[in-house]
């Protein structure tokens, strides 16, 4: 965490400060795009979601590290430790674990609520346990608590020009589209983690099963069925962001040009996929650099431009304004329900 985004929060005292900066570490080593997005909101405000982004990869990693040499059940007692000692920061609204610290004092400051947080975790929980899903509507009931409430949990971070309950389903559909696309991308390292994120009736649907995904992973064999397979599920994923799209106009202006940034990046994910022939069981697809740089100039391009319209309105263009009191209670539908100079140091 820099010092101008830490100082532009209000947030002065050593111990948080450096909690906020372990947090900031995770997302700029895990979450490059997620990571380069957040760069285009308002310094004052990357704190909180670098510290939602922390915690929410702290917990994946307990569930997901292939390398750490952890047993379901050595996995699950972590996540109970965890759960522990999230339960008791966002009581007590502090926790000497850097990452919870953080995430107590956003979810404090920004009134966030506390259910996003149960939800995610049971939804961690399950990945210890259940290796995959029959249809999109029971994979939509694990992404509400993986995905969707990600997309609640930010929302009163990013603002919103309108009541916040209008923004919420959008963001929640935003937040399953990030899931689905990385689903699909790295679905040959789940099939290794024992874990298929493709629903079972879309996989039958074109003559599918776990099997022979399991054989074209081991073999590096592509199938004319898995790619029908594979380019069904990318269309339903493209519904989604369709879905998600007009939910970034009702967000605080200053912060639409990293929504948007983050929409196109993950959507060119599926480009990605489509112009690597759907090989996803074999090879990860990545959005060429090239790409990733145009996208984030043009979203530079608009955070200047939101910011002159702001001044230009006479209103601050980058001031918080955190909910200290406000409550999110909305329970979206599963299916539906994620480097250019100053402005970007």
């Amino acid at each position: 965490m820099t010092a101008r985004e830490l100082d532009a929060a209000g947030i002065h005292e050593l111990a948080l400060r450096a909690a906020y900066s372990e947090c900031r570490r995770l997302n700029a080593r895990h979450g490059k795009t997620y990571f380069l997005a957040t760069r285009l909101l308002p310094v004052e405000r990357r704190p909180a979601v670098h510290a939602l982004y922390g915690f929410a990869r702290w917990a994946d990693d307990i569930v997901d590290d292939l390398h750490s040499g952890a047993t379901a059940e050595e996995r699950a007692t972590a996540l109970g430790g965890l759960q522990e000692r999230l339960d008791d920061g966002l009581r007590r609204g502090a926790c000497r674990e850097p990452v919870i610290r953080a995430l107590a004092h956003t979810a404090a400051v920004y009134g966030i609520d506390h259910r996003h947080f149960t939800d995610f975790m049971a939804s961690m929980r399950s990945d210890l346990t259940v290796t995959g899903y029959a249809s999109y509507e029971e994979l939509g009931r694990y992404m509400h608590g993986s995905a969707a409430v990600i997309g609640l949990q930010i929302l009163p971070v990013l603002g919103t020009v309108g009541p916040r309950g209008d923004a919420e389903p959008y963001a929640a559909a935003l937040g399953v589209a990030f899931q689905l696309s990385n689903f699909l991308r790295d679905v040959g390292e789940d099939l290794d983690r024992g874990r298929l994120y493709l629903p079972a009736d879309l996989l039958a649907a074109h003559g599918v099963d776990r099997e022979r995904l399991l054989w074209s992973r081991a073999t590096g064999r592509p199938d004319a069925r898995i790619t029908r397979a594979l380019r069904a599920a990318a269309a339903h994923n493209r519904g989604v962001y369709r879905a998600a799209l007009p939910g970034i106009a009702l967000l605080a202006p200053v912060s639409r040009p990293c929504v948007r940034t983050a929409f196109v990046l993950y959507s060119g994910i599926l480009d990605a996929i489509e112009d690597d022939g759907y090989r996803v069981l074999h090879r990860r697809a990545v959005v060429p650099r090239t790409r990733r740089a145009a996208v984030a100039l043009d979203g530079l391009v608009r955070v200047l431009a939101a910011r002159v319209q702001a001044r230009t309105a006479g209103a601050s263009p980058v001031r918080a304004r955190p909910a200290r009191a406000a409550r999110t209670s909305a329970a979206p539908s599963g299916a539906l329900a994620p480097a250019a100079r100053e402005e970007m140091a």
